[in-house]
């Protein structure tokens, strides 16, 4: 793809000793050679865990595919949490003869009994624990168990797919079944956690009981649903299955869509279904697009970039009624006004479900409250990580923590040198292409 090609050029005349239009004829130096010539090369967020293929670059952010590591400016950020280049760090998918290879002389870890470590949910969390274990144990017996496929994908790319030209079989990175064989675990896909016995350690689920030795719940949170809004009526966008139905339901011509939120996520995707052809309505009770930085100007920044799009924003409005009418929408807001549309969008923040939690009796502080350091549930058997936690009453719902949260957990189940998790203030990237805004 980027090997050096021959250019004909035309033959100089003979009483002139120096190419025309200034070329140079020099050939290309060995190094230049090698550099052009090298496998694509991957690098890791040591902070999120976003993977960095040279090969594919990060158009958004300016780098062209085929852009080397050693190409990127300092000032970089990483698209998908905002850290910096210095934080990313050489990355190979770990197979586990590496794995194996890289504990042995090591301090051993503790015995774990036959059941092992039972993961609730394969999104980035469920993932990156399971490869946080295997990292420390590559005998250590997992279980991963989700509702959906298990594939693995960037949930944050979701937002920005359409404006990329990206087609959805591009937007998983990894197959389920090919992550569980890679890391040696197993995967019940499209299997519902129900219920946890937590004086029994067991985990009731829709395909029998699991025991476990070790839990992690890492489900996520799920989106938030206003009373005035039929679940059947509405679209919410919070994991790849739902993003490709409604990729499909849209089609191939421009179609009326109302999103109701302007948060990240509702702004995020009016942004992209607008450059991607379509006519957007987006409600908010706000005033201004991104409220929750109003200090920052991120909605004056948002509504100025937004004025050659397909976008209609009207705050200050809350939903009273959605209902369908002839193959399409209405939505009436309690002032009275009425947009119709083709497709609704509900986008108005997430909330984590109770119900797992409240089955082991865990302790419940706006999510599944945990222990700061080591992100232990009230039940010492049980971690919770992700969307679906509280910290001091405080949601973590940002990529950048997720990681470090895995690195905390594993260290605890698999007895090895303390890993304490620190909770900081979160950089969000807004990732409206538009006007790509990186916040606080």
């Amino acid at each position: 793809m980027n090997a050096l090609l021959p250019v004909a050029l035309p033959t100089p005349p003979s009483d002139l000793h120096t190419p025309p239009f200034g070329l140079s004829l020099s050939k290309p130096s060995p190094e230049a050679s090698v550099q052009a010539l090298a496998p694509w090369q991957q690098y890791i967020c040591d902070a999120c865990g976003y993977i960095y293929n040279e090969a594919d670059g990060d158009p958004d952010g300016g780098l062209a595919p085929g852009t080397r590591y050693a190409d990127i400016p300092d000032d970089w950020a990483c698209p998908l949490c905002g850290v910096t280049k210095a934080d990313f760090t050489p990355y190979t998918p770990p197979s586990l003869d590496a794995l194996r290879a890289s504990i042995q002389g090591s301090a051993p870890v503790a015995t774990r009994g036959a059941a092992g470590v039972v993961i609730v949910g394969a999104g980035r969390a469920g993932w990156q624990m399971a490869e946080a274990l295997r990292a420390l144990d590559a005998d250590l017996p997992i279980t991963v168990v989700t509702a959906c496929a298990g594939d693995v994908y960037d949930k944050p790319m979701l937002s920005i797919a359409m404006a990329r030209s990206t087609a959805l079989d591009q937007l998983v990175k990894e197959s389920g079944a090919a992550a569980a064989a890679r890391l040696n675990v197993r995967l019940l896909s499209h299997t519902h956690a129900v219920r946890i016995c937590a004086d029994t350690q067991q985990l009731r689920t829709t395909r029998g009981v699991l025991r476990f030795d070790r839990l992690v719940l890492a489900h996520g949170a799920q989106a938030n649903l206003p009373a005035a809004l039929p679940a059947a009526l509405c679209w919410r966008i919070n994991h790849l299955a739902a993003y490709q139905r409604l990729r499909a339901a849209l089609g191939d011509t421009p179609k009326d869509v109302t999103i109701v939120g302007a948060g990240l996520i509702g702004s995020e995707l009016a942004n992209d279904l607008a450059l991607g052809g379509h006519r957007i309505t987006l409600l908010d009770v706000q005033a201004e697009p991104l409220a929750r930085w109003s200090a920052e100007g991120a909605g004056g920044q948002l509504l100025d970039a937004w004025k050659d799009l397909a976008i209609h924003f009207v705050g200050g409005v809350q939903v009273a009624q959605l209902e369908q009418l002839a193959g399409r929408y209405r939505i009436t807001t309690t002032c009275g006004q009425r947009f119709a549309a083709d497709q609704v969008i509900a986008a108005a923040g997430l909330a984590t479900p109770p119900r797992l939690a409240q089955s082991a009796g865990l302790k419940w502080d706006n999510g599944i409250a945990v222990d700061p350091a080591n992100l232990k549930t009230s039940n010492e058997l049980i971690h919770a990580m992700g969307d679906c936690i509280a910290i001091n009453g405080q949601p973590s719902r940002f990529i950048e923590p997720i990681a470090r949260q895995a690195r905390a957990i594993a260290a605890d189940i698999c007895g090895t040198t303390p890993a304490p998790y620190e909770p900081r203030a979160a950089v969000v990237r807004v990732k409206t292409t538009s006007r790509p805004l990186t916040l606080h």
